[in-house]
């Protein structure tokens, strides 16, 4: 039955005769004349002189029966009245090739040859989504900070001319390439401090910042003040009274700035004693700078080199330490949901210890300072070390049970919350994704960070401190799943 389309050409059909360049008049066949039957194409004539002999009738075609075509048997060769065989130069000047002729692609085997039915490649989907980045700070705190850089910029191009004018640039110079050796001490032990949930950079910049420039150069102004005021004062009343006082007000007011600025950066007791640390490590580079300067300048190298081992050797945690104390009375606050006002009076608590520290520190120097330094400030120091341990084991422990939350909802298993919230477990993560192909050390490092962060979200969401908390929620639980299928990726 025909389906009423274009049916395709037997394999045995010839093709149409191609277009021919007419013939020259001597080589022409002679026309019959005009009125005779033309004999059809592609039949032999009869010799002329004899007439065309009619077919057979018994081989004669019937009318409305297609010829049928003589076949040929297998294993015989094609006799000499089977039909004519073109050649592909003929079939490729028809409108149809047939499957013998056309061109195939080569294979090196067949096993390689596909199988008659190859489906068509899935579409491309569409780009998959990124990770969700976190959401961005408040603008007026943004605001804030900006201004505050600001601020800083001015007072810094006024420190600049103060130890160019007074110390002279090649004395500051030195000075600073000294100073920067207790700096990075500071910075490093801090780093290890806050390894797993790091503080926003801009924070820690401004943080640095502000006791370098600002705590430096408004306690140069109060001196100044104070000394046009009130004339010279003792040695010892500037060292033991006044420079602790003065200098742990404007240290704390750096560390309470930051509370107010990004008060969702500033978690707990860790946070504080991080800013703390940072803001008292920016205050000791600036006053390192003037120490070592006026000390060469003084007593040349000799002196230089006493001034070092005391300050950057012996005592490079002092004013971190100091300032410490602020900061963790202000994250301890935070902790616990305080207003600004209750942070503001935590802060000054925490302000008052500093000050009696920084004050026994001075007052070493007068009396015996190797003494009092082993006595004294060797014990302050371990116990501070000993206060941050305690801190970080806290502050593990609440991050396993902040996740135990999550995992009790089935997006963490209970081993996978031991390793992302203690240190061993920690340990042993890195030590078996370094195993995996291509070391995922990095991705692993990223999982811990991201689900450290998440517990603090989730701390700050039970208490109700932070709207943001439910996005920054949302956004850490997918990435802490693409972390996860990241490490176990084939």
């Amino acid at each position: 039955m025909s389906s009423g389309g274009p049916t395709q050409p037997s394999p045995y059909t010839p093709p149409p005769a191609p277009q021919q360049q007419p013939m020259p008049p001597q080589y022409a066949q002679p026309q019959p004349p005009q009125g005779q039957p033309q004999p059809p194409q592609g039949q032999p004539q009869p010799p002329q002189g004899q007439p065309p002999q009619p077919p057979h009738p018994q081989y004669a075609p019937q009318p409305g029966y297609p010829q049928q075509q003589p076949t040929q048997q297998p294993g015989y060769q094609q006799q000499a009245h089977a039909p004519q065989q073109y050649s592909a130069q003929q079939y490729a000047q028809s409108n149809y090739t047939p499957a013998a002729f056309a061109q195939r692609p080569g294979y090196a085997s067949v096993l390689a040859q596909p199988t008659p039915y190859s489906p068509p490649a899935p579409a491309a989907p569409s780009p998959a989504q990124g990770l969700p980045a976190l959401p961005p700070a408040r603008r007026g705190g943004r605001i804030a900070l900006f201004s505050l850089f600001g601020f800083l910029g001015l007072l810094m191009l006024a420190l600049i001319a103060y130890f160019g004018l007074f110390l002279g640039p090649l004395a500051s110079i030195i000075g600073l390439v000294l100073a920067l050796v207790p700096l990075a001490i500071v910075f490093f032990v801090v780093r290890m401090i806050d390894r797993w949930e790091p503080e926003p950079k801009s924070l820690v910049f401004f943080a640095v910042a502000w006791g370098a420039i600002a705590a430096v150069g408004l306690t140069l102004l109060v001196d100044i003040g104070l000394t046009m005021l009130f004339g010279l004062r003792g040695e010892v009343a500037g060292a033991v009274v006044q420079a602790p006082i003065v200098e742990e007000l404007w240290k704390g007011v750096g560390v309470f700035l930051i509370f107010l600025i990004a008060r969702r950066s500033f978690d707990g007791p860790v946070d504080g004693v991080v800013y703390g640390a940072l803001v008292g490590a920016g205050f000791a580079f600036t006053e390192n700078i003037q120490y070592f300067a006026v000390s060469l300048i003084e007593g040349g190298g000799g002196q230089l080199t006493v001034t070092f081992i005391l300050r950057a050797v012996m005592s490079p945690f002092a004013h971190a330490m100091f300032t410490s104390l602020t900061g963790l009375a202000i994250g301890l606050a935070a902790r616990r949901h305080a207003s600004t006002g209750s942070a503001l009076g935590f802060g000054v608590l925490g302000m008052l210890g500093a000050m009696v520290l920084h004050a026994l520190w001075n007052g070493s120097s007068f009396v015996n300072f190797f003494l009092l330094y082993f006595v004294l400030q060797v014990p302050l120091f371990i116990g501070f070390i000993l206060g941050i341990i305690a801190l970080r084991r806290e502050e593990s422990r609440l991050t396993k049970a902040r996740l135990g939350d999550y995992a009790a909802a089935g997006w963490f298993t209970p081993e996978e919350v031991t390793m992302l919230a203690t240190p061993a477990g920690r340990k042993t993560g890195l030590a078996w994704a370094a195993q995996l192909r291509g070391d995922r050390r990095p991705l692993m490092r990223e999982f811990i960070k991201d689900a450290t962060m998440l517990a603090s979200v989730r701390q700050r969401a039970i208490t109700g401190r932070d709207p943001m908390a439910p996005a920054d929620e949302q956004a850490l639980l997918a990435r802490t799943r693409a972390a996860r299928a990241g490490l176990l990726a084939y």
